[in-house]
């Protein structure tokens, strides 16, 4: 499919066009991939005993992570194809999928269709972030790129507040349904990605289509690689072979136990302080509290990372969550709590957002979105664990307690796995006639 790219003729002004809209898409989007994701959190206490499913844990864990095998499918589907048939269109096939699956599941009116509707609402999710992340850091200035990132991957936290805050509101009165119903409205923006969304310049160079790759750049002041595409090797063959396996490998770890960290605190935080005594709208506030802790730490943290490199900000971001979970386990008066959990969310959550800026620096821009889509991916199968492993958790006698510990040992154990990562990336291939050093591996 041709991309609407501007003509050449749009930069015989002089004027660039201004790279603004597709942040603000690429951040409107993720808004509402973050809403998506966490409505089934915050809606967790309205599904657990309640009409019309009377979920028990056990049931409720088991939905979560099969809906979120639908985010593992959509993150590697699109890290096999994003590099094959475009990143736009993986895009825009995403927004749509999510979208209408959060519409439909308003309307489920047995178990099994609320599942096959969150499963194929989370095969929108999972192809999107990867993505997105592709397309913002390759039309960002690399001098202020962890600043972009940063603030584009406020994203997904800010829908999470925004579906925290309404399920908070919504569900002790109407239940689940208008949370997932309100989801639909991004289907109006569909027509405005395919008017306004750009494509990949590295992925039109890839694919031999290289006028229209130096038109773009053109029409948007985008500097000129600093790397010869990659067209003899799939995307998939760069992140495992040679030297490059054994930092793939620790990146998918640390990815693994991050996202099952954040899966699992987002599925049952809710459920796990209404046990503890608070009322169902308080409940859910807590996650609010936790996912505005990831806005405040994704926004503080991708400053710090444009300076000191997004590796040591993960590290120290997933140890600070580790020892909030850890003084959340011995149960403090509600003020702390509260400060607790928004340190927990700011470090492990926002800390995941900057680990997706690591990934998209890492990788070289050819094959930065599958890098990015098969960590993800990867990765998600420590999202699918968590809601599981979070409903055995919370089984226990004290279920704050042993939930907070429980995942305040995988936060930790990523950050372990992060401290082996190498800043830079090894060279995909020696060089035939040059040691200069590939200046996509920042910092």
């Amino acid at each position: 499919m041709s991309n609407p790219v501007p003509t050449a003729g749009a930069t015989t002004t002089g004027t660039a066009r201004s790279r603004l809209p597709v942040y603000l898409l690429c951040w409107l989007c993720l808004v509402a991939d973050g809403y998506d994701l966490m409505s089934y959190g915050a809606t967790m206490p309205a599904l657990i005993g309640q009409a019309p499913f009377h979920l028990t844990p056990d049931q409720g864990g088991h939905i979560g992570s099969m809906a979120l095998t639908g985010m593992l499918i959509g993150s590697l589907v699109a890290g096999m194809l994003t590099d094959r048939i475009g990143r736009r269109l993986i895009f825009i096939a995403s927004v749509t999928l999510f979208s209408t699956g959060m519409l439909l599941t308003s309307t489920a009116s047995s178990v099994e269709m609320f599942v096959a509707f969150r499963v194929l609402t989370c095969v929108g999710v999972g192809g999107l972030l990867p993505t997105a992340v592709a397309l913002a850091s390759e039309f960002s200035n690399p001098a202020s790129r962890s600043r972009t990132l940063g603030l584009v991957l406020t994203g997904p936290p800010v829908g999470m507040v925004v579906a925290s805050f309404l399920a908070s509101r919504l569900v002790p009165e109407h239940g689940f349904r208008p949370v997932y119903a309100i989801a639909g409205v991004m289907l109006l923006i569909v027509p405005l990605l395919w008017r306004m969304l750009p494509e990949s310049p590295s992925f039109l160079a890839a694919r031999g289509r290289s006028a229209e790759a130096d038109r773009l750049r053109a029409t948007y002041a985008l500097p000129a690689p600093a790397e010869a595409p990659v067209q003899e090797q799939g995307s998939l063959s760069v992140l495992v072979s040679g030297r490059m396996i054994v930092p793939t490998l620790l990146i998918w770890g640390t990815t693994f136990c991050s996202l099952l960290t954040v899966f699992g605190i987002t599925t049952w935080l809710p459920q796990v302080m209404a046990k503890s005594g608070y009322g169902l709208g308080s409940s859910i506030q807590f996650l609010l509290v936790y996912c505005l802790g990831a806005v405040l730490g994704t926004l503080l943290a991708s400053q710090i990372a444009e300076r000191v490199g997004p590796k040591p900000v993960v590290v120290v971001g997933y140890a600070a969550a580790a020892v909030a979970l850890l003084l959340v386990a011995t149960t403090p008066a509600t003020p702390l709590l509260v400060a607790l959990i928004l340190l927990a969310g700011f470090g492990g959550f926002g800390t995941q957002n900057i680990l997706n800026d690591f990934i998209a620096r890492f990788y070289p821009a050819s094959a930065r979105a599958s890098g990015l889509g098969w960590a993800l991916g990867v990765g998600r199968i420590g999202g699918i664990i968590g809601p599981t492993f979070g409903a055995w958790v919370v089984s226990a006698a004290n279920p704050l307690t042993a939930t907070a510990v429980a995942f305040a040992v995988t936060a930790l154990l990523g950050g372990l796995v992060m401290l082996l990562v190498p800043r830079t990336a090894p060279a995909v291939a020696p060089a035939p006639a040059s040691t200069t050093a590939p200046t996509e591996a920042l910092r």
